[in-house]
């Protein structure tokens, strides 16, 4: 019964995943996204409220355990070159596939109100922003998402593309780090400005900066051990606009990201030593900052071990494998859901939405990323039906 209702459930999902991916927004500025998100679950007979800047919230069921659902809507920076009719009608992309997780939570919501008399407790939808700044959950956190019920349990669904598994696969996490812990950072040098041709007449942040490009990459080769897993990113290099002018400034902005929150600890300040004194070495002033940034992400031992269960009597074993039978390299993508399971027992589920032999040939943050929608099907049934199964055993 629970499955047929999802795949009856399919074509709404679709209407409201074409919605989501012609109107992104990104970061807290998703409006559009929000009133549909309200509108819809008013519809479904919910009394949707707002959480923060632009999240939203909504519950269902009886007094008991609380087990919190979890979906990102906001979209990138990014304009979208991926072929089809329904694109985005502005310069942003959901490149990342939230609208595909909006949408689920949509359909798991139809579901979770269809089925609401079986729940031992209650469900929380979280419909959060921000996601690609690392700032939406904190901010609903401070907002009290976790409160009003007392928030005891969470769960998270993210889809995967231009992957070998069959659409709908279930991947679920094994106990311990999920994400690792990320962070943006800037790097301002500055100088003094002159004559290209007058080098002595000024201080040079342009080879300050290269200097501390060079030497940022000794962390990784010289100061992790070979088990260590960390990356150190410098994305974006800005300084100057003319060939025969040394600039006053040059910025660096960058990222990095490690599976142990100490080693991500002792990063940071390691960029800022190593910065700051080459910096000084060649008579430039420098600036380290940190715009954002998350810790790993924690995956409960019982709650993965459970969401495997409940999926393979769902879906068959042959629709569920677990993150350590992947045979692949582990992803080193961030997680602001992070934040929750610092806070309560979590657990981060993945969906295949992509099959690479079939199409589906560009990763995640690229212009031309494409998803197979029907994988809408089963990412709502792990956000509905894992919920129902765990406040059966656990919600009293």
């Amino acid at each position: 019964m629970f499955l047929e209702d999802a795949r009856e459930n399919l074509e709404y999902m679709k209407k409201a995943r074409e919605f989501l991916h012609i109107n992104p927004g990104v970061g807290f500025d998703i409006q559009k996204t929000v009133d549909f998100v309200c509108s819809e679950l008013e519809k479904m007979g919910y009394s949707p409220e707002l959480c923060g800047k632009s999240g939203v919230i909504a519950t269902i069921g009886k007094k008991g355990k609380t087990f919190l659902l979890r979906c990102d809507m906001d979209g990138l920076p990014i304009k979208e070159e991926a072929e089809g009719v329904n694109i985005s009608v502005n310069d942003n992309m959901h490149a990342c596939g939230h609208d595909m997780h909006t949408a689920m939570l949509l359909g798991a919501a139809k579901l979770l109100k269809k089925h609401e008399k079986k729940l031992n407790g209650t469900v929380k939808l979280m419909f959060q922003p921000a996601e690609e700044l690392l700032e939406g959950a904190v901010d609903m956190i401070n907002a009290g998402v976790l409160k009003n019920p007392q928030v005891n349990f969470g769960l998270m669904v993210h889809v995967m593309t231009n992957v070998p598994f069959k659409c709908g696969t279930v991947i679920v996490s094994d106990y311990g780090v999920g994400a690792p812990a990320a962070g943006y950072f800037t790097i301002k040098i500055k100088g003094k400005a002159t004559h290209g041709a007058m080098p002595d007449k000024g201080i040079d942040p342009i080879v300050a900066s290269s200097h501390i490009v060079v030497a940022l990459e000794e962390i990784n080769a010289r100061e992790l051990s070979f088990s260590d897993k960390a990356v150190l990113t410098i994305g974006s290099i800005n300084g100057g606009n003319a060939s025969n002018a040394i600039p006053e400034e040059v910025v660096l902005k960058g990222t990095l990201r490690a599976f142990d929150d100490d080693i991500f600890k002792m990063l940071k300040k390691r960029i800022e030593e190593i910065s700051v004194n080459i910096s000084n070495a060649f008579r430039t002033k420098c600036e380290v900052s940190y715009t954002s940034e998350c810790p790993t992400l924690l995956n409960d031992e019982l709650l993965s071990v459970k969401i495997n269960e409940y999926m393979n009597e769902l879906l068959g074993d042959s629709m569920v494998i677990s993150a350590n039978d992947m045979k692949t390299a582990k992803s080193t993508g961030s997680e602001d859901f992070s934040y929750i399971s610092h806070e309560i027992p979590s657990v981060m589920v993945a969906v295949a939405a992509g099959e690479t032999e079939k199409g589906y040939n560009y990763p995640l943050h690229h212009s031309k990323v494409k998803f197979d929608e029907n994988a809408l099907t089963n990412g709502s049934l792990v956000y509905a039906y894992s919920a129902l199964r765990w406040l059966e055993e656990y919600g009293v």
